[in-house]
């Protein structure tokens, strides 16, 4: 190669990793801070209705947007007009699907989608409010549009020249596998989030893209897809967990992705979440959050998949935990019960600005110890001096003292407290730090130098 070709080449490639680095940079862009909204699925399953999302949107603009609160998520199979609770109807699926074989929203469910309209609809209501609008879908093209051979669009191809049977889902069956290397199967995902974009959509949960199998060069397609409508569409992938062998390629393509699998009101699931948190801290990044799932929390189960009707089976203890842990996890924070049905004390949970400081601004976020029945995590407030300090007692007998030496935290000195669940300020604290936490129960601290503490 002469030294003009290989300059040339050299120059090339340099500049195509910058294109490549600066779309990255912008697509995290989009997720500065852990997303945070509703999700329909834990308390209506695949059966949500357009009146019910927006019963919801309408609560959070009210009473959850003036905290961070923005996202609406509408679920699996909006597109299915006969689904059913506590399992899917995969016997006699009323499915709708435009010309090019893509699903759009059943009109008896989501009037508003009537004449073609799609979600665009909705998603101007949700936009209205200062809401944003996602949606869940499943990898792969309908296995009506298969069946149909129905044309991809712009292509000279259909979805028989594009799909495959290997690799279809599991536990849902609407669905055949994209084949990457097939001519048009770039064409399809692009059309998909051409009617997405044009429906004004700002999230979407891709299902069945990484667990039991991680579809690499799926997500990649869908990645490209996003970038090329020009809208800031935050690319969340399900579910979990996500193999860690693909950790840095999930960080580098998506927005936030499963650490589990579903997660629902039970305390074995939840203690679960310490180990799973540690393995995955390291990955965190800026605009990429590993995600612990929705939050069963206020009513739950109303026509579900798991369990029937119910207040979260959650104590008050064990909410705490979970708020507690998400926060300083800084995971995505998806709430999964139906809003207009949250009591006082759940409402408190999502409006304590003080707890949500440390979701959106702590950094350095990490485990300080895991004992066997005490665990601590530590993070930083950001040009202060200040330390966060999370501890939870995971015991199931009683109360635990939970002493922490400040000089762990890189303090030394009095200092000044603050329970951030509380707001209580303890003044001259040294030395050692041991609260007192219920079983199953969680304290959240700012601890400060006094001289930083008044700041």
């Amino acid at each position: 190669m002469s030294v003009t070709r290989y300059l040339l080449v050299a120059g090339f490639l340099l500049i195509t990793a910058h294109l490549q680095a600066q779309t990255t940079a912008k697509f995290h862009s989009w997720a500065a801070t852990p997303p945070m909204g509703w999700n329909s699925w834990d308390c209506f399953g695949p059966t949500v209705t357009e009146a019910e999302v927006k019963a919801n949107a309408d609560y959070m603009a009210r009473y959850l947007k003036p905290y961070g609160w923005n996202y609406i998520v509408v679920d699996i199979r909006w597109y299915v007009g006969n689904d059913k609770a506590h399992g899917y109807n995969e016997t006699n699926p009323d499915y709708v699907l435009d010309e090019y074989g893509r699903f759009l929203p059943a009109t008896n469910r989501f009037p508003s989608a009537e004449g073609g309209k799609g979600f665009k609809p909705l998603a101007d209501y949700l936009h209205g409010k200062g809401l944003k609008f996602g949606i869940h879908i499943m990898r792969g093209i309908p296995v009506q549009a298969v069946k149909r051979n129905l044309p991809v669009k712009g292509t000279s191809v259909t979805a028989r020249d594009i799909y495959s049977e290997k690799d279809q889902c599991r536990w849902l069956h609407d669905m055949y596998t994209v084949v990457p290397e097939k001519p048009g199967a770039q064409e399809y995902y692009n059309s998909l989030f051409e009617l997405y974009a044009s429906w004004g959509l700002d999230f979407v949960k891709v299902d069945d893209l990484s667990s039991p199998i991680y579809f690499e060069k799926e997500i990649e397609m869908i990645r490209k897809a996003i970038d090329r409508t020009g809208r800031k569409i935050v690319l969340s992938t399900s579910p979990g967990e996500t193999p860690i062998a693909h950790a840095e390629h999930v960080q580098q393509h998506a927005n936030m992705w499963r650490t589990v699998g579903d997660f629902w009101d039970r305390w074995a699931q939840l203690k679960e979440h310490f180990a799973v948190f540690e393995r995955w801290n390291k990955w965190r990044a800026y605009g990429a959050y590993p995600d612990g799932d929705m939050l069963p929390l206020g009513r739950i189960g109303i026509r579900a998949e798991v369990g029937n009707p119910r207040a979260s089976g959650f104590t008050r203890d064990e909410q705490y935990t979970l708020m507690t842990l998400w926060s300083i996890f800084k995971s995505p924070l998806m709430f999964g019960g139906n809003l207009p049905d949250n009591d006082a004390f759940t409402l408190s949970l999502l409006t304590n600005r003080r707890v949500l400081k440390v979701l959106n601004e702590s950094t350095h976020n990490q485990p300080l110890f895991t004992e066997a029945e005490k665990v601590a995590w530590m993070a930083e407030e950001p040009g202060t001096g200040a330390k966060y300090l999370a501890v939870f007692n995971t015991g199931d007998t009683g109360k635990k003292s939970i002493a922490v030496q400040l000089s762990a935290l890189g303090l030394n000195g009095n200092c000044q407290v603050t329970d951030l669940w509380s707001g209580k300020v303890s003044e001259n604290v040294s030395g050692e730090f041991a609260p007192e936490i219920n079983q199953h129960g969680a304290g959240l601290y700012k601890i400060a130098p006094l001289s930083a503490g008044r700041k």
